[in-house]
């Protein structure tokens, strides 16, 4: 069996000289036929004549350029135009005429160059045309001939549409592939922070505890071993974000790269790791989350990651409490620090942590607050619904 799809995308890589190519063929073959004889445009009112030599060239010059109607549209008007001059002057009104009316809407959809003056060369042509078929005894009236015009000018003005479509279809184009591009950098730079700017904090804040622990082996080698734990994990997390962002990857259901899911471990890892940086966290889960696991419950864990990741840097040491609740409709999260630590060394923020937050749950249509407590310190509240699974 014929595979259809090959067969079309065959054709479309084709020359489109080629694939012109019947259509000229068609007409120039149609033109010949017995009963299409005098059946095409007449224009100034001559006399039919029967068809001779000259007809055969008149015809050949009216259908046979329409092959090069989008490669060369100016050559293809050009050559179809002295054929249809000819067959009108000779009277054979043969159905090729038709051919002139294509060579002239393909030229006005697909000429780039030179276009006023095309026009402009055209009619002035077309006066000395119906100035000499009066002549040659034309029954023709005024109003002919300028019907005629303006049913010429029609028929450029639906090329001329036809190209500022294409055009303007190519712009938008354009702009969704320049917008995506830019959401997609958006994206990267969000899961670069979040994945970057945790791990780090984690890791300065270690380093820094082990300083006053340098007289206990103990605590001291305890300490640099969750250091380097911590350093594994921040590779690991890397690793996968590099993986999921490879061109050969299957592209993830909101159109960008990657898969949608939590890293491994999930909160309970975060809340572990946060622990064993020196920070109290209570933590508590109602429900389960769905599975497999999608948007809203990555954009959860970044929630939690970034409110432990500033309770770090400038509540260290503070009571901190995590709570996710998982409903059927939505994701709830609150995390909750008492402020009564002290701000650590670590490097400073960017400033893009909650905005870029609030920018993930706003987009599936949730709500995302940070502020002060009612009884002091700080607390992050997010909504995020799921998707619907149907």
């Amino acid at each position: 069996m014929i595979n259809l799809g090959r067969a079309a995308d065959g054709w479309h890589r084709m020359d489109t000289a080629m694939r012109d190519l019947p259509l000229a063929l068609g007409f120039a073959a149609a033109s010949f036929v017995p009963a299409f004889h005098s059946h095409g445009t007449q224009l100034g009112g001559l006399p039919d004549r029967s068809f001779d030599a000259l007809a055969a060239a008149a015809v050949a010059l009216q259908c046979l350029p329409l092959a090069l109607r989008r490669r060369w549209p100016l050559l293809c008007l050009a050559l179809a135009s002295l054929g249809f001059a000819a067959d009108q002057l000779r009277g054979y009104h043969s159905l090729a005429g038709t051919g002139w009316a294509i060579a002239l809407l393909s030229a006005g959809a697909h000429l780039e160059r030179l276009r006023r003056t095309t026009v402009l060369l055209l009619s002035a042509a077309y006066v000395p045309l119906a100035v000499a078929l009066h002549q040659l005894g034309g029954t023709e009236a005024l109003s002919g001939y300028v019907t005629f015009y303006l049913a010429t000018v029609l028929v450029w003005g639906i090329g001329a549409w036809v190209r500022s479509s294409r055009v303007a279809e190519a712009e938008r184009r354009r702009r969704v592939a320049a917008d995506t591009r830019a959401a997609e950098r958006a994206r990267i730079a969000r899961e670069l922070h979040d994945v970057v700017t945790h791990h780090v904090t984690a890791m300065v804040v270690q380093a820094e505890a082990a300083r006053y622990v340098t007289a206990a082996p103990e605590r001291l080698d305890q300490t640099l071993t969750t250091v380097t734990d911590t350093g594994r994990r921040a590779l690991t997390d890397l690793r996968h974000l590099l993986d999921v962002l490879s061109p050969d990857e299957v592209l993830g259901p909101d159109g960008g790269a990657g898969s949608q899911a939590p890293p491994s471990g999930g909160l309970l890892a975060l809340v572990e790791q946060t622990r064993r940086a020196g920070q109290p966290v209570e933590f508590a889960e109602e429900g389960s989350p769905a599975q497999p696991a999608g948007s809203a419950g990555l954009v959860a864990y970044r929630v939690v990651q970034e409110a432990l990741t500033n309770a770090l840097k400038y509540a260290h040491g503070s009571s901190t409490s995590v709570q996710v609740r998982y409903g059927a409709q939505h994701i709830a999260v609150e995390v909750c620090t008492d402020g009564s630590g002290a701000p650590t060394r670590s490097p400073g923020g960017s400033g893009r942590g909650l905005a870029g937050l609030r920018e993930r749950v706003v987009g599936l249509g949730g709500d995302l607050s940070a502020g002060p407590g009612t009884g002091g310190g700080f607390v992050v509240r997010a909504r995020i619904p799921e998707e619907d699974p149907t």
